[in-house]
């Protein structure tokens, strides 16, 4: 079993009925699928939900939510069980790490400069490495990063989580960078809809990402989605936005899934997804 942007929509529905979520037969989990496990629970202790929470059978799985500081804010959430696992051999905080960056909260604009700082400690090491980016495409990098990151200053009006990690595609032998960031917000309706009127959620966000067209009028400001998106084409990347009931792609020829989707659970916020792949 996978906890990832591709079984998102499985994990959503039913979240509210269950008091207690299992995840013992989790084999493989990526910051998308640990920030979305927080926001979920994070969701609904907003609505006085307080559920238990399964740890995964694999060890291997534990170490690394370990390593990203997954239990961290997991207990703010969930009564985690077993409580405290026991992980003899801890993942090293080594500068060898495939990870960009631990999990980590968006409340202010101080975070932003803290979330650039570390990562470009790392970037040069890991992105340089293992994708082969120069330096202009690093410098895109941290780029494309802050913007996503202000956004949640900017229009959710709420917090969020940042994870990072690079892992190696088996299947396409190469290696990738996934970049998960996550808000419960007003969501991208909430947002465009105070400048123009939109239909719904889909649209929306095909007036963010694929317009460019912010709740700003003033220029320079709310438009970096339109350069995220443009940096994550220029590098043959994937980005996945969904908010509300709908979520939009970007798919590049290596990777898969569906362009548009609508009529999917309810879900505050925003949940973007970046892959950026070796060159």
């Amino acid at each position: 079993m996978h906890l990832s942007e591709d079984t998102f929509e499985t994990f959503l529905p039913g979240l509210s009925n269950r008091d207690v979520i299992d995840l013992r037969e989790v084999t493989f989990i990526d910051p998308y699928g640990m920030v979305g496990m927080l926001e979920a629970g994070r969701y609904l202790s907003l609505k006085n939900m307080h559920k238990s929470l399964i740890l995964p059978a694999s060890g291997e799985v534990l170490k690394y939510l370990e390593r990203m500081d997954f239990f961290k804010f997991a207990e703010r959430y969930f009564s985690v069980v077993p409580e405290m696992p026991h992980l003899p051999e801890k993942y090293m905080r080594s500068s060898g790490s495939d990870v960009l960056l631990e999990i980590t909260p968006i409340e202010k604009s101080d975070d932003i400069h803290f979330i650039v700082g570390k990562v470009k400690k790392r970037a040069h090491a890991i992105l340089k490495k293992h994708l082969h980016y120069d330096e202009r495409a690093i410098n895109g990098f941290i780029v494309a990063l802050s913007e996503v990151c202000q956004n949640i200053i900017e229009h959710s009006e709420n917090t969020g989580y940042v994870g990072i990690q690079k892992y190696h595609f088996q299947k396409l032998n190469k290696n990738v960078v996934k970049i998960a960031v996550m808000d419960l917000g007003r969501g991208f309706r909430g947002s465009i809809s105070e400048r123009i009127a939109v239909k719904g959620d889909l649209e929306a966000i095909e007036k963010a990402l694929l317009q460019g067209i912010s709740r700003h009028d003033d220029i320079g400001r709310g438009h970096g989605l339109a350069a995220v998106r443009r940096f994550v084409k220029e590098w043959n990347g994937k980005i996945s936005i969904r908010s509300g009931s709908a979520k939009i792609s970007i798919i590049p020829d290596w990777a898969w899934g569906k362009e548009k989707e609508s009529r999917l659970m309810p879900f505050p916020g925003a949940q973007i997804s970046i892959v950026l792949p070796e060159i």
